[in-house]
């Protein structure tokens, strides 16, 4: 009885396309050992031709429209890895799955704004969307949501998700502790040489690609709709070395933290940067890795590190989507099928409690200090620690506060106040302390 072969067209041979063509090359034998059949690039579209390519692509058929791509009649499966929450990817997908073929992508930003529709059109044409690639690179995460703790409630989802954001705010910690402070634009300009941070970041730096990514695991932690536009997202630009600095100080590491937490009958989620206690394992995650730590009921608290990006743990990601279509099992895109997916009211983040770091630069100067805790007091938000390092009499000087939890409402009413003093020179920076 020969061996059956599953035919992929492949769209995109960029860093990670490559990847799975020479994944899919290398692995052969064994990839046909673990699934019991062969799986073979057919077809390809990309939107340079002509591009020289050391990818083993030798007698695979081009495409000249992601169309012709989707309807080729020797295709089995569609690989989507070309990127964007439109055009030319969404076409792609959609006439694959209306034609009934599965797809597998590694698109975080198509199933962040599409994923529900998506899942739909896939259920509806009796076929199957799987998108494991599209959240923390190798880390097998969705499936892990979906199908290993599928005996569990969960109540809590929280993680690093962008490989950028981390390396460089571990850079500037490392600055630090050899005394050497660096501040944020000159750890980003390094990352763009070293290829880590894109010659335009503000994806990554701005926490977006980070927000698509805590969508989609809401979603399958949760089992309800993607809400993309629900997500409260905050970047690291005003990350300073001086933040940094007083944050080890004070036992903590900053990293830029995507958390979803069922709260008040919804879901508040939320990406901003973060105070972690150093004792805690997130805070241990360094450079470009990622983790994501969930909360079953049952199982408690699992950790899962690794690599977030890149051409093999990406590549991985989708090929292990493509043994399971080639085992045959069928789950559910978001754990449970589109039609029982539930609408969670979002949580607006001013309903959040917690403590916080604030950083302020004032004037040195007698009653200053209480002028900041009048307002704090005012609005009910105590504090528990004050930090000044120098006196400058009439001059400049940092002044960090901690306060015990108090509510973002509250807390945001109290730094209007601060700000409109005449001796708080600069705007209040504030940051999150997160107990985890």
């Amino acid at each position: 009885m020969s061996e059956r072969t599953i035919r992929i067209g492949l769209a995109g041979l960029g860093t990670v396309g490559g990847g799975v063509a020479k994944l899919l090359d290398r692995h052969r034998d064994l990839l046909a050992q673990r699934c019991g059949a062969r799986l073979e690039v057919g077809a390809v579209f990309a939107r340079d031709r002509a591009k020289r390519r050391d990818l083993p692509l030798a007698g695979v058929r081009w495409h000249e429209s992601p169309e012709a791509l989707a309807s080729d009649p020797q295709v089995d499966v569609v690989v989507e890895l070309i990127g964007g929450s439109d055009g030319v990817a969404r076409t792609l997908v959609e006439a694959a799955l209306r034609v009934g073929k599965p797809v597998v992508t590694a698109n975080k930003a198509l199933i962040a704004h599409h994923g529900t529709a998506l899942a739909r059109l896939a259920e509806a044409s009796k076929t199957t969307l799987s998108f494991e690639a599209s959240v923390a690179g190798g880390i097998p995460i969705i499936k892990a949501l979906r199908e290993g703790l599928a005996g569990n409630r969960i109540g809590a989802v929280h993680g690093i998700l962008n490989g950028t954001c981390n390396y460089i705010l571990t850079e500037m910690q490392e600055g630090v502790r050899a005394g050497k402070p660096r501040e944020f634009a000159d750890v980003l300009a390094e990352s763009q040489r070293l290829g880590y941070a894109e010659a335009d970041p503000t994806m990554d730096i701005d926490g977006h690609d980070a927000a698509h990514k805590l969508a989609i695991l809401t979603s399958v932690a949760f089992g309800c709709a993607v809400d993309l536009k629900s997500v409260h997202v905050e970047g690291i630009r005003h990350i300073s070395a001086v933040d940094i600095e007083y944050a080890m100080t004070l036992g903590y590491r900053i990293k830029l933290l995507c958390v979803s937490r069922s709260a008040a009958g919804g879901i508040l989620q939320r990406v901003h940067p973060a105070m972690v206690s150093e004792r805690s394992p997130i805070a241990h995650v360094d450079g470009v890795f990622n983790a994501v730590v969930t909360q079953g009921d049952f199982v408690g608290p699992s950790v899962f590190e690794g690599r977030g990006a890149g051409e093999g743990p990406t590549a991985s990601a989708v090929v292990a989507d493509l043994v399971d279509l080639a085992r045959g099992l069928r789950v559910p895109c978001f754990g449970v099928p589109v039609d029982r997916l539930t609408t969670l009211p979002p949580v607006p983040m001013a309903h959040h409690v917690g403590a916080y770091y604030i950083r302020l630069m004032v004037v040195d100067r007698p009653g200053v200090i209480a002028d900041v805790a009048a307002c704090l007091r005012d609005e009910q938000v105590s504090v528990e620690s004050m930090l000044q390092r120098s006196r400058n009499p009439g001059e400049a000087v940092p002044v960090v506060l901690t306060t015990h939890d108090a509510s973002e409402a509250s807390l945001t009413r109290a730094l209007a106040t601060i700000a409109r003093l005449g001796t708080v020179l600069e705007p209040p920076r504030m940051i999150r302390i997160e107990s985890l």
